[in-house]
């Protein structure tokens, strides 16, 4: 079978799993209905596609992305041109601590010497904040993304009572590029760069450059640490 017609096949294919896939989010969307939704997006290209989907369907959700300072000026346009696109009304919300508090020595910041403590203070504790207002939490996390995700479920609860509701878990990368391909989403500006899972830019490496294979690997390169704490705290 020739490349061409193998694509075709390969859509198709997909054109099926999304129908079903589409459906199950609808109706647990529906049944949040009384409740009240907080949904969070790192707005990387893989994160276009819940956006997407969220944006076309008629459940008031409110959408977050957590603005750790450390974002590349790369992302915020990426944010701004997608917000827009889609017509999101996007939410930020940030810690209490200023870069100036984060400073553990003269030109040295906290990240560089304790990225834990530094993604809790800029990811969860800022979550944790906004989640208390919160029933449903709404996250885009995949179980192809890490052996961490790979043991979530599609709804989980925290220790709080927040439900955790993941409808990408399932999908994989593949499906992600596919539906990006079939509505002409766009991709964040780093991609093209090398940059394939794209966070703080003090702690993200381009793919290319890293020891790893996983698309994760570009982060916290050296280290063990394979989250944030976003889905391991909270």
């Amino acid at each position: 079978m020739k490349g061409h017609e193998q694509n075709m096949v390969g859509m198709s294919e997909f054109k099926i799993f999304l129908e079903s896939e589409l459906k199950k989010i609808e109706d647990e969307l529906w049944s949040f209905r009384n409740k009240k939704i907080l949904m969070t997006s790192s707005f990387q290209s893989q994160s276009l596609p819940l956006l997407h989907i969220i944006s076309r369907l008629d459940v008031p959700v409110d959408i977050y992305v957590l603005d750790t300072g450390f974002l590349f000026p790369e992302t915020h346009q990426f944010i701004e041109s997608v917000s827009k696109e889609l017509g999101l009304n996007i939410k930020t919300m940030k810690g209490d601590s200023s870069l100036s508090d984060q400073v553990v020595s003269p030109g040295v910041f906290l990240h560089s010497q304790d990225s834990d403590r530094c993604c809790h203070i800029n990811k969860v504790l800022p979550l944790k904040r906004i989640s208390i207002g919160y029933d449903v939490w709404i996250s885009g996390i995949r179980a192809d993304q890490s052996s961490v995700r790979a043991k979530k479920k599609p709804i989980e609860y925290s220790e709080d009572g927040l439900l955790r509701y993941h409808p990408m878990l399932s999908w994989t990368a593949k499906d992600i590029y596919l539906y990006r391909k079939l509505y002409s989403l766009p991709e964040h500006p780093l991609e093209k760069e090398g940059y394939l899972s794209v966070g703080c830019y003090p702690c993200t490496q381009k793919y290319v450059d890293s020891i790893g294979s996983d698309l994760r690997s570009g982060r916290w390169e050296g280290q063990k640490k394979i989250e944030c704490g976003l889905h391991t705290e909270v």
